[in-house]
């Protein structure tokens, strides 16, 4: 039997039809993150690993939850996607307006993601003011890396002696399972209470700001 070139090229078509029908159908079987779904995923920080992971199927409703909704998970997400170029083309800049946007509505990650970054000169120029500004107002929403770093700052001589109570407090009455962290506390609250009177100590340990 002879086949045209059209014939056999609408054979092949059609062969490759339910591929591609299969394909389509998985693209569609990943649904997009709930708010809480993706909020867990930043606190283990595996929200860009989560994006790849989806093949980069979500990007276009991952940016209108950013972008249109406003949504400060999303907003953190798509930051964090833009700075580090995945599943987009890379945009530091824009990029860390989304980050911003998410601390400005109270993201407590953002929060601390922006403290890190000025503290450490990532991105941007090191700058311990606003890198103190973003972590205390992350560690009082008790965001235990924020805390942390907020007090290897205070014991590097930094900060203000005000501020050390408040911060004591949240670490003492801070809650963690592993024991590297445990102690990690616990050295911290040890060197913050040499830099404080034994009776604001006690007082720091009765509180709970």
């Amino acid at each position: 039997m002879r086949f045209t070139l059209s014939a056999i090229t609408i054979i092949a078509f059609v062969a490759i039809l339910p591929a591609q029908s299969a394909q389509a159908q998985n693209l569609q079987a990943v649904q997009i993150y709930t708010d809480n779904q993706l909020l867990d995923l930043i606190k283990e920080n595996k929200h860009l690993s989560q994006v790849v992971l989806d093949e980069c199927q979500l990007v276009e409703d991952i940016k209108a939850r950013a972008t249109k909704a406003k949504l400060p998970s999303y907003q953190f997400l798509w930051g964090d996607m833009l700075a580090y170029g995945v599943c987009i083309k890379k945009d530091v800049k824009l990029g860390l307006y989304y980050m911003q946007s998410a601390a400005d509505q109270g993201l407590p990650e953002a929060l601390e993601q922006m403290g890190r970054y000025y503290h450490v000169g990532k991105f941007m120029q090191p700058d311990l003011t606003k890198a103190i500004i973003f972590l205390k107002a992350a560690a009082a929403s008790e965001n235990l890396n924020a805390q942390l770093r907020l007090a290897d700052i205070y014991n590097e001589g930094e900060g203000s002696p005000l501020d050390f109570p408040a911060l004591y407090s949240q670490l003492h009455y801070a809650v963690t399972d592993d024991k590297k962290l445990h102690k990690r506390i616990s050295q911290s609250l040890a060197k913050l209470a040499e830099k404080m009177p034994a009776n604001v100590v006690a007082k720091a340990k009765r509180a709970q700001y």
